[in-house]
Formats: structure tokens, C-alpha cells, sequence
């Protein structure tokens, strides 16, 4: 196996760690901050990285697309807005070039790739977290197309979006196959979004829920075939599991230099602490579970770009990377001590942006029932 990169996907990685460091990390903080900083990621190209070129993105395969997300994960010290840029793009533009048709690849590729517009998904319910097949969202079909109600909860970006895909059951009857896929533009009537949640991590991500009450949209607004909405949920899901992650493998690896070097400056009884075992030892399996994540991701993503089924590949590298950038936070804090647990330094943040990892994108539990599927249990 050829474990190289090319030069060009060398430089590119450069390049978006370099513009990373330069042009997203801000101590100030704040919505319009986020919008400047979102544009910014738009005039890269991280919001449009495995879209085609004619529509305004860097037409990147997924291996690529994983590697500059780890850029984007090592030199953006805002988890927050990383996970904004991975929502946008996996969710919601991503099924856009997948299921879309030619008018709304026209009209709204060109406008997220660039930072224009923001993009959020809207599957999960109050009741339908896990289990996506018990959503209530109906979607009733009239003369002019349909009218959508019910209740969407934790949209991502929600707050700041200009159009919402949104996932709604068009015959309930059918299960897997009475699903429909929808683009509701902010300021539809009947659309209304709620107030944004307060959340013990991922603080600068805006996440709210949103309430569709007879929101009437046209037939054109429909993504794709009705009944055909399951499937493009499931592939964007693939995409998320592999891609977006490579901004916690980023993550991993920016702490881990942070805490290698605290723990060569940082002396106590007239030594510095990473000459301790313990302390050497911590850190030596920080790098394990990194480099293991990082292999991990990068099969799953081959096994995508070869056009072959990468479902378990994509499930174990997201549950290794997810679980491993929790016990790297908790590592980190263990390592830095009093300095790791106080605010001012920045360390536990670490711990709250990455407890969630485990829960997104299908939790934990729900990556090992799809492991132990594959398996044939």
C-alpha cells in the first residue's frame, strides 16, 4: 500500500493548515465574528471541498476532502465552527449535488460553496433522535406541491441558515421508501426557528429547533424523487461519518503537540514532567489513538472514492476518532492539572467540544450496531 500524498494534495494541505491558523483563530467571539470567519472558510473553498469547480468548490475525492477537514480541525483552535463547516457541507450541500436537479444545483451550490449562504439539515425530532424512521414531519402533497408540518430539533446552523433540507414522511406506509427530502428557504411562511440551545460544548456552533406550520413550498422544492429521501439521508450520513471527523483527527493532533510541549517546559522537582512515566506514557497512547484514527479514516474514505461499501470502514473510523478525541481531552486536562481545568487556558474546552462527537452523526451505540450488522450478528 502507498501511504504517500501527491505534491498537490501536500501543498493543499499546507495551504488550508496555513490559512487555518491565519485567518480562523480569533480570541474575540460572537455571531458576527462567526460570519466573518464562515466567509472566510467559503473563500478557501472548505464549504464547497468535494463539490465540482463549475459550482464553486475544489472538486476534492473524499480521501482529500477528510485530509483538509484535519486541516481545517489542527488549525482552527473553534471546534465550533469547524463542526458548522462539516454540517453545512456534508448535510445539506453535499445531498444538493447528489439528489438535486440541474436548477437547484444552479441556484443554490454556487451560493453555500462561496459563504453567500449557510446550509442546516433537519432530520432529528423530539421523538425520532437514533431512530429516524419514526420521524412526524409530514409533507402532504396539494395542487401546487406540498405542506410541511412538524417539529425539527438540534438544526445545525439553524439560527444563521438560508435554506433548510429537510427531511419529511410523504407515505407513511411505505417505511424506508416514505421519506422525501425538501429545501426550505429561510423566510418561507410557515417556517420558524426556534431559540438557539445553550450547550456544554461546540458554544460557537448556533443550534436550534425549527417548527413548520402548513409551510407550503412548490414542487420544485422537493430534492430528488419522492420516497427517495432515506437514501440520500444515508449516503450524506456516510459522508459526515468519514469526512467531517477528519476535523477531530486534526483536533487530536493539535493538542498533542500543545500538551508535548507543555510537558517538556513544564518542571516540577527540578524536572520536566514528561520525563516521568506516567506522564510519557499518557502521552505515548495519545498518539496511538491518534495515528489509529487517522488510518482509520483514511481506508474508510479509499474504500468511498473506489466506489465500493464502506459502511462498517466508515463506522469503526468514527467511533474510534470520536471516542479517542474524548479521552484526549481528558488526557490533556490530567496533564496541564490546575492549568488544564481553569477556562482562561483553553484546555477543558477541548474535553466540552469533543463530548458530542460521540453523540452526532449517530452515536456511539448506534456505529457498534452497524459494526456488529456487518459481522453478521
Amino acid at each position: 500500500m502507498d501511504f504517500d500524498w501527491t505534491r498537490e494534495q501536500t501543498d493543499l494541505y499546507e495551504r488550508a493548515l496555513a490559512f487555518a491558523k491565519a485567518r480562523l483563530t480569533d480570541p474575540r467571539s460572537g455571531p458576527g465574528l462567526f460570519l466573518e470567519q464562515w466567509r472566510h472558510c467559503g473563500a478557501f473553498g472548505f464549504l464547497g471541498l468535494p463539490i465540482p469547480e463549475r459550482y464553486g468548490g475544489l472538486g476534492l475525492d473524499a480521501l482529500t476532502t477528510a485530509r483538509l477537514m484535519e486541516a481545517l480541525g489542527r488549525g482552527c483552535t473553534d471546534t465550533g465552527l469547524v463542526f458548522s463547516v462539516g454540517a453545512h457541507l456534508f448535510a445539506c450541500v453535499l445531498p444538493i449535488l447528489e439528489g438535486g436537479n440541474d436548477i437547484q444545483k444552479a441556484r443554490y451550490l454556487p451560493r453555500l460553496c462561496s459563504g453567500e449562504w449557510v446550509g442546516a439539515n433537519a432530520i432529528s425530532e423530539p421523538e425520532a433522535g437514533s431512530d429516524v424512521f419514526a420521524l412526524q414531519t409530514r409533507a402532504r402533497r396539494t395542487d401546487s406541491g406540498y405542506v410541511l408540518d412538524g417539529t425539527k430539533s438540534y438544526v445545525t446552523n439553524g439560527p444563521i441558515a438560508d435554506v433548510f433540507l429537510v427531511y419529511a414522511v410523504t407515505a407513511p406506509s411505505h417505511g424506508y421508501m416514505g421519506l422525501s427530502a425538501f429545501l426550505v428557504e429561510k423566510g418561507t411562511p410557515g417556517l420558524t426557528v426556534g431559540k438557539p440551545f445553550q450547550k456544554m460544548g461546540l458554544s460557537t456552533s448556533p443550534i436550534a429547533p425549527i417548527y413548520l406550520e402548513d409551510c407550503h413550498v412548490p414542487e420544485a422544492a422537493r430534492l430528488g424523487a419522492e420516497g427517495q429521501g432515506a437514501p440520500l439521508f444515508k449516503r450524506s450520513m456516510q459522508w459526515e461519518r468519514a469526512c467531517l471527523f477528519g476535523g477531530y483527527v486534526g483536533l487530536m493532533e493539535r493538542v498533542l503537540e500543545e500538551t508535548v510541549g507543555f510537558a517538556r517546559e513544564r518542571k516540577q522537582f527540578k524536572r520536566a514532567i514528561g520525563k516521568n512515566q506516567a506522564i510519557s506514557h499518557r502521552l505515548a497512547d495519545m498518539k496511538q489513538r491518534l495515528e489509529a484514527s487517522r488510518l482509520l479514516l483514511y481506508r474508510a474514505c479509499w474504500r468511498m472514492d473506489r466506489g465500493e461499501d464502506a459502511a462498517m470502514e466508515v463506522s469503526l473510523a468514527k467511533l474510534a476518532i470520536s471516542e479517542a478525541a474524548v479521552q484526549c481531552g481528558l488526557d490533556a486536562i490530567q496533564i496541564h492539572g490546575g492549568m488544564g481545568y481553569v477556562a482562561e487556558t483553553g484546555i477543558e474546552r477541548v474535553l466540552r467540544d469533543t463530548i458530542p462527537s460521540t453523540l452526532f452523526s449517530g452515536t456511539s451505540e448506534i456505529q457498534r450496531d452497524i459494526i456488529a450488522s456487518n459481522l453478521g450478528l
